[in-house]
């Protein structure tokens, strides 16, 4: 199984007001992220709007970043829908574009008992043949990971990783000491990633290092150096931005952050809102703390 680790930036995606990926604007944000010295890109996170793209809008996203990449980095695609066959028809897909893994999202509109949500990453995980993050992420799945499912997930042989988005650091913790060397953790940023990393974590999953990856690589190796004071100065200043971003919708929040850093990603899908001029200032003002 491929070594994943590192710090994995959620890709936005950027759209004309057509409707049309950027490709252009998508594989320049790729390299430069990659230049940066990020260990892998993640298109299809939240970040990436994924809730609010089609099919082939989706398949755009990943074979736009899996040309950017170039085999420099691991492309992490992810996969998201209701129905258990897309699902699966999405992770053939990706794996066959060249997807060095897949982050498994479920989509729920009815709620769904424990086994039911078992059986949907489990399929995904039985359709390729290269790893598989799951993911889970409370505020907005009906439908979450119990930690019964996960140790269970975690016996599966291509199940090797689980991106936590609740918030909750004690449960990352429920989760390494029930599942031990079967499944390895990646924070989001709504943790504290310095604490994830001294717990055991192996890297992030988050939209934020888009905007400021080279402090977050810097962050990422002070954690594997042990160098826990600096880690945590670096930490606390860090955190401003998620602050910020959690005052706002997310993907306006970092769209805007890369328009002001020069990229043209363009606004959030609709009926999702771009930020304000206030709200801009805002996340301007957070980004010129850090520069």
């Amino acid at each position: 199984m491929a070594d994943f680790h590192g710090v994995f930036p959620y890709l936005v995606s950027p759209l004309d007001p057509a409707g049309h990926i950027r490709s252009e604007v998508l594989g320049r944000l790729c390299d430069d992220l990659i230049k940066a010295g990020v260990h892998g890109l993640t298109p299809l996170g939240s970040t990436g709007e994924f809730a609010y793209l089609n099919n082939a809008q989706r398949a755009h996203v990943v074979q736009t970043t899996i040309e950017a990449a170039n085999g420099r980095v691991p492309v992490v695609a992810g996969v998201a829908s209701t129905s258990t066959a897309d699902a699966v028809a999405q992770a053939r897909a990706y794996q066959k574009r060249g997807a060095a893994g897949i982050l498994a999202i479920l989509e729920a509109y009815f709620p769904l008992p424990d086994a039911q949500v078992e059986s949907y990453f489990r399929a995904i995980a039985d359709a390729v043949d290269i790893p598989v993050v799951i993911y889970t992420n409370p505020q907005f799945q009906r439908s979450d990971l119990t930690l019964d499912v996960i140790e269970r997930l975690a016996a599966h042989p291509r199940i090797g990783y689980i991106k936590d988005a609740s918030t909750n650091t004690g449960r990352l913790l429920s989760i390494m000491n029930r599942c031990g060397d079967n499944i390895k953790v990646f924070s989001a940023s709504a943790h504290i990633p310095a604490a994830v990393m001294l717990i055991g974590g192996l890297g992030w999953m988050a939209g934020p290092a888009c905007i400021i990856p080279r402090q977050s690589v810097e962050l990422y190796n002070l954690c594997r150096r042990e160098r826990w004071d600096e880690a945590m100065t670096l930490q606390r200043n860090l955190w401003r931005i998620n602050e910020a971003f959690a005052r706002f919708n997310l993907a306006a929040c970092i769209k805007a952050g890369l328009s002001i850093q020069g990229y043209d990603v363009g606004d959030p899908i609709p009926p999702q809102a771009p930020l304000t001029e206030e709200q801009r200032k805002a996340v301007e003002a957070a980004l010129q703390e850090l520069s």
